[in-house]
């Protein structure tokens, strides 16, 4: 789970309702289905006219991303890197074919096929980097999928808010039905409001950062299957994909990366 996602969220609604609740509010006050019935539904309605709906239906599995990320696997994949550079520098690019049924990641599987086939590393470089722009250029579309949303919901907050307050001009005699519309306008407006501010616009640059994190794991696979086409130093090339992680730590001294004689 993401610690930051869960904990971000849960402070800021805890801030909100015990501000409102020191200034003698209560939540019983903003609890208004039909309100929430207004602004999520014309929300979403408005984001499918936008996007299509593959995308929208990836976006809505995406969203677990942002609460239920397990992190990079950045050092694991360097890892594994290192120890096929370690193994094509003793034993050639060929037997690293031995080894392409416990690469899980599709992406690394499929540079390391093509350089066991032979292919030159320019030509890997072309042929991966395309179906990594072609990847990320469907990926970027999530996010704007719920930035749409978090600029959409504050006006259909606004729509609920006037129609609330068209149901509090036709019932001014019902004094009830005064109280129920006025809540309603109110409370539209800042379910709106919330659920853009607090939801949709920082979930999207959450899955920002998913995405350009997943690059840059690609990215330094591209970049590590490349280096040992090019018979580069196992050490080298562990010194070079470090710089691709986010979370990156030198080894410690005496756990040198292993070097083919």
């Amino acid at each position: 789970m993401d610690i930051a996602s869960i904990g971000g969220i849960a402070l800021a609604l805890i801030g909100i309702l015990a501000g409102m609740m020191v200034e003698g509010g209560s939540i019983a006050q903003i609890t208004q289905p039909t309100a929430a019935m207004i602004v999520i539904g014309g929300t979403l309605g408005a984001v499918m006219l936008q996007f299509p709906m593959n995308i929208f239906l990836a976006a809505i599995k995406a969203a677990a991303k942002v609460f239920l990320h397990k992190g990079s696997n950045g050092e694991a994949t360097l890892a594994q890197i290192v120890a096929f550079a370690n193994k094509a520098r003793r034993s050639g690019i060929v037997s690293l074919d031995a080894d392409l049924s416990t690469v899980t990641d599709p992406f690394l599987r499929q540079a390391l096929m093509l350089a066991v086939d032979g292919t030159e590393p320019s030509e890997v470089r072309k042929i991966m980097q395309l179906e990594l722009d072609n990847k990320s250029e469907i990926e970027e579309k999530i996010p704007a999928v719920f930035e749409a949303a978090g600029g959409y919901s504050p006006t259909v907050g606004i729509i609920g808010a006037v129609l609330g307050l068209i149901q509090v001009m036709k019932n001014l005699s019902n004094i009830d039905e005064v109280g129920r519309g006025i809540a309603v306008a109110f409370v539209a407006t800042i379910y709106g409001v919330a659920m853009a501010n607090l939801i949709c616009l920082p979930a999207a640059g959450k899955l920002k950062f998913r995405h350009r994190e997943e690059q840059m794991i690609k990215e330094m696979m591209l970049e590590g299957v490349i280096s040992i086409l090019e018979g580069m130093n196992p050490r080298m090339i562990e010194t070079k994909l470090r710089t691709y992680l986010f979370d990156s730590h030198p080894p410690k001294p005496g756990k040198a990366t292993e070097v083919g004689a």
